[in-house]
């Protein structure tokens, strides 16, 4: 009895061993596509936080493989991925009230603005997303949404005529231009491509870089210079990998993060201006709106569907007080 209690105690020793040299792997999807700067940013925080931890933690990036930022959540919660890096279309899946960041046509000015607010709303909403199973590593945002377009579109009663890509799986988007008499289409962004090419649609929003990437200026050729929203987002960790971790592993996490959100978000903006100059270079038509008075009251037409369902009421109300805030205290901009 002694020498198997022994024979036991070994086993469960080298167990022991084996079990600590074992790294963490951590799965992280993103829609950004392969060869971006953002595909780039997320391998190189990967890399600092393997050398980091000396190999005790090793994150490796699927980009553009996963399917949409909805199924990428639901890889989250199946443990397929322990790792997303989400625009708010994926985030709201998880906690609605992240919709406050980019889901209010018109709202904001510029993405100094709208960093501002962000920053602001960013620990209640880290809050509530860690009370739904994730942990927030950084903030970002890509630029601006525009519409591309198969046919030139400068006034509000001519963008309504359109057949408008949704986000698959988006229905109260859909429902609520349905229902305010727009013509929606509900799509994966993967086959974006094919329903512009057979009409299927006539225009879709994404950032430039994403548009160029996907090559739907080849067949919408037409640019809005409109500034809907911010695409706003964040890179996460599920808990139950987070918690695993030791807090020399965490702090290691946090602070590549803290490094690769900045340069995200820099960088991000900086390909989209280029993404736009390429496009121009290839055809591409940049359309300037008509008066900013039609395409606000067009927006603010929205505010009554949004308030309450796409957002909830007390982050619109949020959002809009700490608007007039900023403009307070940064005449000008």
């Amino acid at each position: 009895m002694r020498r198997w209690a022994a024979v036991v105690g070994m086993v469960a020793g080298l167990a022991g061993v084996l079990d600590a040299q074992t790294p963490t792997r951590i799965r992280l999807g993103t829609l950004a596509p392969q060869g971006t700067s953002y595909h780039r940013i997320l391998q190189e925080m990967g890399e600092q936080l393997r050398t980091r931890t000396n190999g005790s933690v090793q994150l490796t990036v699927y980009a553009g493989t996963m399917g949409s930022e909805l199924e990428i959540v639901r890889r989250l919660r199946l443990g397929q991925l322990q790792a997303g890096a989400l625009t708010v279309v994926g985030l709201r899946e998880i906690d609605p009230a992240v919709s406050a960041l980019a889901q209010i046509l018109l709202m904001f000015h510029s993405l100094d603005e709208s960093e501002w607010v962000r920053e602001r709303l960013a620990p209640d909403l880290a809050t509530r997303l860690a009370d739904k199973g994730v942990v927030v590593l950084f903030w970002a945002d890509a630029g601006w949404v525009r519409y591309f377009t198969s046919v030139p579109v400068a006034h509000p009663d001519e963008f309504k005529k359109l057949k408008i890509f949704v986000t698959a799986g988006d229905n109260l988007q859909f429902d609520m231009m349905k229902s305010s008499g727009y013509t929606p289409v509900s799509l994966e962004y993967s086959d974006a491509l094919t329903a512009l090419q057979t009409g299927m649609i006539d225009a879709v929003p994404t950032v430039p870089l994403y548009a160029l990437a996907g090559q739907y200026a080849t067949v919408a050729k037409y640019m809005l210079e409109v500034n809907w929203v911010p695409l706003a987002g964040a890179t996460v960790i599920n808990k139950k990998t987070y918690d695993a971790l030791t807090p020399a592993e965490r702090t290691a996490l946090h602070d590549v993060a803290a490094t690769a959100g900045p340069r995200f978000q820099t960088a991000g903006r900086e390909e989209g201006d280029s993404a736009v100059a390429a496009m121009k270079r290839r055809g591409l038509t940049v359309v300037a709106p008509g008066a900013a008075s039609e395409w606000k009251a067009m927006a603010e037409g929205f505010y009554p569907k949004i308030r309450g369902r796409m957002v909830p009421a007390d982050m619109f109300d949020e959002v809009v007080k700490l608007v007039a805030e900023y403009r307070s205290t940064h005449p000008g901009k």
